[in-house]
């Protein structure tokens, strides 16, 4: 299990500039009046593959629905970004739209918003880039599409991860643990709820950085504790102070990737609630996965045990130092 943990932070140090990748490509198809719909779409484009997106990426419309003109497509802040007028005869429930496809391991979250009825979304994938328009639309669907992003945006946004890796890795003990957890929970939901609501809010490249820079500081506390056991700083007496104060800060970045993804406005409450409990699902993940790493390490030698751990934090604060350097001067 430590191997692993392990193998996973040096994997995330080969790629530093996917830092905060998770930002899920959106489709939205809108009635501007009757029978009169706009369809946009924002794909997040991957390293090199701007060409072969555009080459062969094409909007999916449905069968009683035409397009008036071509559609434009443009590149724009690493993403391709589209958008066609639609004339529709008659209902399109039942009809598909979306996109031909959606490269690698991708997402996309569809909205279909008519002029009086509540808002239908649905999550995309590689494997079914294109939503059924439905006659009466599921709430059931928002929970469970939203959960399904905020547990990715967790696992696989980097910073975060290696937050909460690094205050495990500094609390240890299972019971100060779960108090730090909970701060972190307990703010992060604080600050996103209020930026999503209109409360508050934060420019994402000064959040970015105080994300990178949270990484770093709990690195610097880790090794800290490594070298001298017995020194008591005010983050090792007060941890769950500390995971409050930074989890204020990546509330604001978890608020920045649903602006990206957007919320339908009909279902915001149930769409922020599952966003935010599956947020809370993959940081549980990752806190169990970390706990069984340290107990797996007690098996260990004293001198293997210190050499693992140091090992792992040089390299989450490595990580964090490029990502804070990065964000402050690109």
């Amino acid at each position: 299990m430590l191997r692993w943990l392990v193998a996973l932070i040096a994997a995330l140090a080969a790629v530093p500039l996917a830092a905060h990748e998770l930002r899920p490509s959106v489709v939205e198809m809108r009635e501007v009046e009757t029978g009169e719909f706009t369809l946009d779409w924002k794909v997040t484009l991957a390293v090199g593959s701007a060409g072969l997106l555009t080459e062969r990426l094409e909007p999916v419309i449905p069968d009683n629905c035409a397009m008036q003109g071509e559609a434009v497509q443009r590149i724009q802040s690493a993403a391709l970004m589209g958008r066609a007028t639609l004339q529709c005869e008659g209902d399109p429930a039942g009809g598909a739209f979306g996109l031909s496809e959606l490269l690698g391991k991708s997402d996309a979250i569809a909205r279909f918003i008519p002029l009086d009825a509540p808002t239908q979304s649905f999550r995309l994938t590689a494997e079914a880039p294109t939503a059924t328009i439905l006659a009466e639309p599921s709430a059931l669907s928002v929970l469970y599409d939203y959960f399904v992003i905020g547990a990715e945006h967790i696992l696989f946004g980097w910073d975060h991860l290696l937050f909460v890796i690094a205050l495990v890795l500094l609390v240890r003990g299972p019971w100060p643990v779960v108090k730090a957890a909970t701060a972190f929970t307990i703010a992060h939901s604080i600050t996103l709820i209020a930026t999503v609501l209109g409360y508050s809010g934060l420019p994402g490249r000064p959040v970015e950085a105080l994300i990178a820079l949270s990484i770093v500081f709990l690195a610097v506390e880790v090794m800290t504790a490594l070298r001298d056991p017995e020194r008591r700083t005010l983050t090792r007496r007060y941890p769950w102070a500390v995971a409050f104060a930074f989890g204020l800060v990546h509330g604001f970045g978890f608020a920045g990737a649903l602006a990206d993804i957007g919320l339908p406005q009909s279902q915001l409450a149930a769409a922020l609630f599952a966003f935010n409990i599956g947020v809370e699902a993959g940081q549980l993940i990752v806190v169990a996965l970390t706990i069984l790493a340290l107990k797996a390490l007690t098996r260990a030698s004293e001198r293997g045990q210190r050499q693992a751990l140091t090992t792992a934090t040089y390299a989450i604060g490595t990580i964090g130092s490029f990502w804070l350097i990065e964000r402050l001067i690109g």
